[in-house]
């Protein structure tokens, strides 16, 4: 007798529906064919097992499995419920009449119990496109499955369930999720608070700036003067996330298996990879591609720490993500993008001992050393970090202070305020959402400088020796403080700020 059952593979952060065809003949022999990977091959052992000890078996006959479209790799223990369901469904020890109608996905374990899967979401969001009636899951992926509305999400602990769902008509237990309650979770006061930052006001001032325009931001100053203590606290200060964001950004963090017994994402993530990290790990890939770290903080922050420290290599792949925004993987037999629309947000100390310009240290870097540490952070990835700004320890007069600085909440405010003028004036362009994604056409439309304003940027030029690079960079960094100021018109006191925030193209620095 032939059956079909259906599963679902993920590839990127979108589903592929999986077609088992199943078939039990005359003969003997066990063929599952379509490339499964060996966690497939093995499958066959952990459902016998787990039919055995549920009072089921695996036919003495000839069982042939194909996993449609043939061509496409599957992966992974997620389709061994599918497989047993097809099996038992073939052989005519369980009704087959409904089964089509939902996608089954599972691990089994030898006593018939159900283990989590990855990428819940998208497969949910799949099936409900595909006009099944339901979806099938493990527990611990159920609430996640319930963000997609029009669909039937059953939770399942053992296979008995599923069995006795088909087989006996006896109902699941359904999940429902309200995703608009679920998403407004995001009001709730965030965890790292600006307020418990003493001193360092011209730094929170910085960071609203980078927060308001979607600027990367590179903060350099000695250990101990609050640079990590400061980049923690920067998504507390972002604009909430729309339910789009909040969705696709589920999808990413669903696909790697860190969403359990959880529903929608709310918060905008916040990702601190060791500086340790390889090129793959960060941007994604292997042999059957992953979300890297670029994409765990898609929609957030990625915190690079002590930035000279990581491989330049490394640095140097995050240069295309950080223009197009998104990550693409290619394999001989597929393609996968990633979206990785994340705010850089880097720390580094002034030299290799960390107290350079520093009157009571001690000089213990020759101008060699210093080349080389600062020779780690190439032209073009300085090129797509807006600001830099040095960080200067805090005195203790500050540090012993009682009085607490501004909140978060407040800051946001002023922040999505801006953030709601940029989207207005971007509202006919593509792509274009945020100052920090203008190009140099929008930049010339968007940024035109009165005769002050231009005076005063050509003197910056000339007298700091800043850098061509920093132009256009000063021109958005203006346009984010003019929309802080609810000004429509860049003037000279928005340029003379954003002059300070280019520590890094002053002669001396990087040369």
């Amino acid at each position: 007798m032939l059956v079909k059952v259906y599963g679902s593979a993920v590839f990127g952060i979108e589903a592929t529906t999986i077609v088992v065809e199943v078939n039990v003949d005359k003969g003997i022999g066990y063929h599952l064919v379509g490339l499964p990977d060996n966690a497939i091959k093995e499958s066959n052992y952990r459902i016998a097992a787990a039919l055995q000890n549920n009072g089921y078996k695996i036919p003495g006959k000839k069982i042939t499995l194909n996993m449609a479209p043939a061509d496409l790799r599957k992966e992974g223990s997620a389709y061994d419920i599918t497989l047993a369901i097809g099996i038992l469904a073939a052989s005519k020890q369980i009704k087959a009449s409904t089964i089509a109608q939902y996608i089954i996905m599972g691990e089994l374990s030898l006593d018939g119990t159900i283990q989590s899967i990855t990428g819940a979401l998208p497969i949910a969001i799949k099936a409900r496109e595909e006009g099944f009636k339901g979806l099938i899951l493990p527990r611990v992926n159920a609430k996640e499955a319930a963000i997609v509305a029009d669909l039937e999400i059953y939770a399942v602990d053992t296979i008995n369930e599923v069995i006795d769902f088909f087989d006996k008509n006896e109902p699941l237990e359904q999940i429902t999720v309200d995703t608009r309650a679920e998403f407004n979770k995001n009001l709730d006061v965030p965890e790292f608070d600006f307020s418990d930052v003493k001193g360092q006001e011209s730094i929170k001032r910085c960071m609203e700036i980078a927060a308001a325009g979607g600027h990367n931001i590179i903060l350099i100053g000695p250990p101990g003067s609050g640079k990590t203590m400061l980049a923690k606290r920067l998504p507390s200060i972002l604009p909430p996330m729309t339910l789009h964001e909040a969705l696709e950004t589920t999808k990413i963090h669903s696909v790697v298996g860190k969403i359990k017994n959880t529903g929608l994402l709310c918060q905008r993530p916040f990702r601190s990879p060791h500086h340790t990290i390889s090129d793959v790990a960060l941007v994604g890939g292997g042999a059957y591609p992953q979300p890297g770290e670029i994409s765990l903080s898609h929609n957030g922050v990625l915190f690079l720490d002590e930035l000279p420290e990581f491989k330049r290599g490394v640095l140097e792949v995050m240069r295309q993500p950080l223009e197009d925004r998104e990550v693409t993987i290619s394999r001989a037999r597929f393609t996968v993008t990633y979206p990785s629309s994340f705010m850089l947000v880097a720390s580094m100390n002034p030299s290799p001992g960390g107290y350079f310009n520093d009157p009571t240290a001690p000089v213990l870097t020759s101008p060699a050393e210093m080349q080389r540490y600062l020779g780690k952070i190439s032209g073009p990835l300085l090129d797509r970090i807006d600001i830099h700004i040095e960080v200067n320890p805090v005195p203790f007069e500050k540090l012993s202070e009682e009085r607490r600085g501004e909140g978060s909440v407040v800051i946001r405010k002023r922040v999505t305020a801006a953030r709601e003028i940029q989207t207005q004036r971007f509202k006919t362009l593509k792509n274009v959402h945020y100052n920090a994604q203008m190009n140099t056409k929008q930049i010339r439309t968007y940024c035109q400088l009165d005769t002050t304003s231009k005076n005063l940027l050509r003197n910056a030029m000339e007298r700091l020796n800043l850098s061509a690079r920093a132009y256009d960079r000063i021109l958005k960094v203006a346009r984010t403080i003019a929309d802080l100021s609810d000004s429509s018109a860049i003037v000279a006191d928005h340029i003379a700020e954003a002059i300070q925030y280019r520590s890094l193209d002053r002669e001396g620095w990087l040369g």
